[in-house]
């Protein structure tokens, strides 16, 4: 990512939800003194599983929570599901996320998908993030359908009625050995591609599966997890446009010890991105955490995990420059930083989060850099 800084302090000037200037100081009814802090991009998650319900005890750690969950939110009220996401999603503002994906995949049949995506699209139009909704149309097979079966009803039933509800505008599959196969993945690319769907895929996470090569080749938006993605995979997602979004967040919650190459990917020119994982294992952390995790535990510098959770995220989801920059026109998403400058070993505190052009969140502490008139 290519990324221009001002010569000297600037301010950043906000009108009906855009940005307006950055250069000069300006008078505004709302003023944030940001002396002393560095101001970036609201950050963008590239990948969570909001909606659902808090789960169960017990569930932490565990990798194989779809189906306890999916059990959960089918005897679910509608409006519980969006009011407990409503509240994470809160938490996730004062961590920086001003953009966030959200996935179906616990209705495990036709009328379940469509429910949980109208939960999401619900979760969407009652927070101040940028929100977009991926239908996660094969997370786990439902009981008694075989993979075919239900990737099958999935292509010709399911995603037909998301496109023309507009109800999603990406499909997502889960490839492993307990779950669905490459094949699974071709059919549901061709469906989608024909829908006008964009195509993305959990891969990799638990077996060297091929899927990130698979993802590549076939010119899928996004490859997530990536935890035992091959080198020469990675080469693969180098010479492509598919995003490569690694999620350290989801590696530490369930105790894995293989962690992506993201040194690799990186030198080799892969697009990288970073995301939440946001669910019933990981929580629901912010991305300033994510950041945090991404420098410590998969050797980002700060400034490649700012691009990750910026510019790059935004690819991931289609919403390349709508968000993710800081440039006159665009959505007024800002994260104040509390440090001088982004070139330290460590991801400063947030101090304050501009969303959509309102002051969205103040930490404790910092109330006096607060001018209102």
């Amino acid at each position: 990512m290519g990324a221009e800084q001002p010569d000297a302090p600037a301010s950043l000037f906000i009108r009906d939800g855009r940005i307006a200037t950055l250069g000069a100081s300006r008078g505004a009814e709302v003023e944030v003194d940001a002396q002393g802090c560095t101001v970036v991009p609201g950050f963008v998650d590239a990948h969570t599983h909001l909606p659902y319900l808090a789960p169960a005890p017990g569930l932490e750690r565990k990798a194989d929570w779809v189906l306890p969950c999916a059990s959960a939110l089918a005897v679910s009220d509608d409006d519980a599901v969006v009011t407990y996401s409503e509240r994470l999603a809160a938490g996730m503002l004062a961590g920086g996320t001003t953009s966030f994906e959200t996935k179906s995949g616990l209705g495990l049949s036709v009328d379940g998908e469509l429910r949980h995506l109208r939960m999401a699209q619900a979760l969407a139009s009652r927070v101040p993030q940028c929100v977009t909704v991926t239908c996660l149309a094969a997370h786990a097979v439902p009981p008694g359908k075989s993979q075919g079966e239900w990737v099958g009803e999935a292509a010709t039933a399911l995603l037909p009625q998301v496109a023309r509800a507009g109800l999603a505008s990406a499909c997502d599959i889960h490839i492993e050995l307990f779950s669905f196969a490459l094949e699974h993945a071709a059919r549901l690319a061709v469906a989608s591609d024909a829908l006008g769907l964009r195509m993305r895929v959990h891969a990799d996470r638990f077996a060297d599966n091929q899927t990130a090569a698979f993802a590549a080749r076939w010119g899928f938006a996004a490859a997530d997890h990536l935890n035992h993605t091959s080198l020469d995979a990675i080469d693969d997602l180098a010479s492509s446009d598919t995003v490569a979004v690694l999620l350290p967040a989801s590696t530490l919650a369930i105790g894995q010890s293989r962690q992506p190459s993201a040194r690799a990917l990186i030198e080799a020119g892969a697009v990288v991105a970073l995301g939440s994982d946001a669910g019933p294992v990981v929580g629901a952390p912010g991305m300033a955490r994510v950041l945090e995790l991404a420098c410590g535990t998969l050797g980002l510098h700060p400034v490649e995990a700012l691009a990750a959770a910026t510019v790059n995220a935004s690819c991931a989801l289609g919403l390349d420059g709508r968000v993710g920059r800081l440039e006159p026109g665009g959505r007024a998403d800002a994260v104040i930083l509390g440090a001088p400058d982004f070139g330290g070993p460590d991801i400063p505190p947030v101090v304050a989060v501009v969303c959509g052009g309102r002051l969205a969140y103040v930490a404790p502490g910092a109330e006096d850099r607060i001018l209102r008139r």
